[in-house]
């Protein structure tokens, strides 16, 4: 069944887990999604990883890339800079399920968390992602496919589309509430050209004859999308619209937005803004 193609008008990387996002003009593919993406989190005394839904203040920390370094801004405070190639002791940390391979990036980082998300009343630390350890997505989703990713929730990319947000404002402006952004959900890839919530029912996403996406779960969407990333208030409206329309059978009722997806082929490819994308639906 022939459908109109879309193409990528959004590409976001987010550095450390549950922070802010850098949107770029292009990014390089790896097996794990794009490069640089949740390779950092921050970690409570347990070394269990912390994010947006206990902090929302996280969202005030906005990441910069630059050659050579990640360079984390939060009001009020210096900037820290974190060498990409630098990292200190080895730990195990835990995000979800998942007890991984990581390295503490110091304790001038740990300070510099702390007081940007805590003002200092939790003690957290900043971890990289070990590149040697192997984190799989669920091969029950994934169709037994092995598909590493690092600090992601649970698999390489998050893709949305810009008619899915749409739908959601013109639901949030008939609820009396303001339009949201697409950054509140956190996607890498965002696409134009095609209808609301259609990247639920594509079975590839193509980019030339290089790049293969393949979405295999649905988001399940918890808080984090009613957090404002301009100030970290919170609210419900985002949550509340989503109920009245985005029940996901699928996932036993569950409120779902965008498409977990697998890097199938394009390991070292370079993805840009403007990118056409061929959706195969497969009917």
């Amino acid at each position: 069944m022939s459908k109109p193609n879309p193409h990528i008008s959004r590409i976001t990387v987010y550095p450390v887990k549950s922070c802010g996002g850098v949107d770029l003009q292009e990014a390089v593919l790896t097996e794990t999604g794009l490069d640089l993406d949740r390779a950092w989190m921050v970690v409570d005394e347990n070394r269990e990883f912390v994010s947006q839904r206990e902090y929302p203040q996280m969202a005030l920390v906005k990441p910069q890339i630059k050659q050579f370094e990640v360079i984390l801004r939060a009001p009020g405070m210096l900037a820290l800079h974190l060498d990409i190639e630098r990292v200190e002791q080895a730990m195990r940390v835990r995000v979800w399920d998942d007890t991984v391979n990581a390295f503490d990036m110091g304790d001038t980082a740990a300070q510099w968390v702390s007081m940007a998300i805590t003002q200092g009343r939790s003690k957290l630390r900043l971890v990289r992602f070990d590149p040697e350890h192997q984190r799989l997505a669920s091969m029950k989703w994934t169709g037994g496919v092995a598909a590493p990713t690092q600090f992601s929730d649970g698999f390489p990319l998050l893709i949305c589309t810009e008619a899915s947000i749409d739908e959601l404002n013109q639901r949030l402006e008939l609820a009396g509430a303001a339009p949201v952004g697409i950054d509140r959900f956190r996607a890498n890839i965002v696409l134009s050209g095609m209808p609301a919530h259609d990247e639920d029912q594509v079975q590839t996403f193509s980019v030339g004859t290089e790049v293969a996406l393949k979405p295999v779960k649905p988001c399940t969407r918890c808080s984090v999308p009613d957090v404002n990333p301009q100030d970290a208030s919170t609210g419900s409206a985002v949550s509340t619209a989503l109920a009245q329309y985005r029940a996901d059978a699928r996932m036993a009722g569950a409120v779902t937005f965008g498409m977990n997806a697998i890097v199938v082929k394009g390991d070292g490819q370079t993805l840009r803004v403007g990118d056409g994308v061929e959706a195969d639906y497969g009917f």
